[in-house]
């Protein structure tokens, strides 16, 4: 099986677009998406969208969990805030049904790398933060007691590979928020591991999104799409919050 794995689209339909796009190109036979699929600019098309992949299959990142929560009338402590209750606000009963149907981990065998585990940021939670930098010892500890070969995760929004005792662990990276570089990022499994950089009209990308009622779109279309924060900027916020 060839598998093309996504993550962390945060409501950037033209990104998404573009990287299924690219996906169609390839001999794929399933779509994994590493979670945080809505929370951003366009969540209701966005959502759309994934709903038509056929088999696609969906882990819950932390902040699927916090726009089904919104949705049902409560919140998640630190992920809360205007830009979350709209979101939250702007779902069908079918979205939010369809988000609350993502699990916390999916395992599937994948041709030449064997078992795969797939989850959000860790394998015991959405939350935790793995990165390239993350000390070994802390690693072990996220993976303790996992059985995978590899183990893909999402949630820091930067690619990486590197290997853990006798697991590799990667992540392809964000297809609506990435950091170090502009573009939309994913991953080919199988039989070797391909990270993918996919490029699409960003301008009018940024346009687009401006044109969304959320809050935060045009810091988002500046910030995240025209321009991205450097790995240094996002290693500071990601220590912040726990790691990396």
């Amino acid at each position: 099986m060839r598998v093309a794995v996504i993550s962390d689209i945060h409501g950037n339909l033209p990104a998404l677009e573009a990287v299924l796009s690219d996906v169609s190109r390839e001999s794929v036979e399933l779509i994994v998406s590493c979670g945080d699929v809505a929370s951003g600019p366009l969540p209701v098309e966005t959502l759309q969208v994934l709903r038509r992949l056929p088999g696609a299959r969906f882990v819950r990142g932390n902040a699927d969990r916090a726009l089904v929560a919104g949705f049902d009338g409560s919140q998640i402590p630190r992920l809360k805030g205007p830009g979350f209750d709209w979101c939250s606000s702007q779902l069908t009963r079918q979205d939010r049904d369809f988000l609350a149907s993502f699990v916390e981990t999916i395992v599937i065998e994948v041709d030449g790398l064997g078992r795969v585990l797939f989850c959000h940021g860790s394998p015991r939670s959405d939350e935790e933060i793995m990165t390239a930098r993350t000390a070994d010892s802390r690693l072990t500890e996220f993976l303790a007691g996992v059985d995978a070969d590899v183990v893909v995760c999402g949630h820091t929004h930067m690619p990486f590979d590197r290997m853990v005792g006798r697991v590799r662990v990667i992540n392809p990276g964000s297809v609506g928020m990435p950091y170090g570089a502009a573009g939309a990022f994913w991953a080919l499994l199988g039989p070797e591991i391909e990270f993918r950089r996919t490029d699409y009209d960003r301008p009018a990308a940024a346009q687009r999104i401006r044109q969304s009622a959320w809050l935060e779109a045009n810091e988002f279309a500046r910030e995240n799409v025209l321009t991205v924060p450097t790995i240094e900027d996002a290693m500071a916020f990601l220590t912040k919050a726990g790691g990396p």
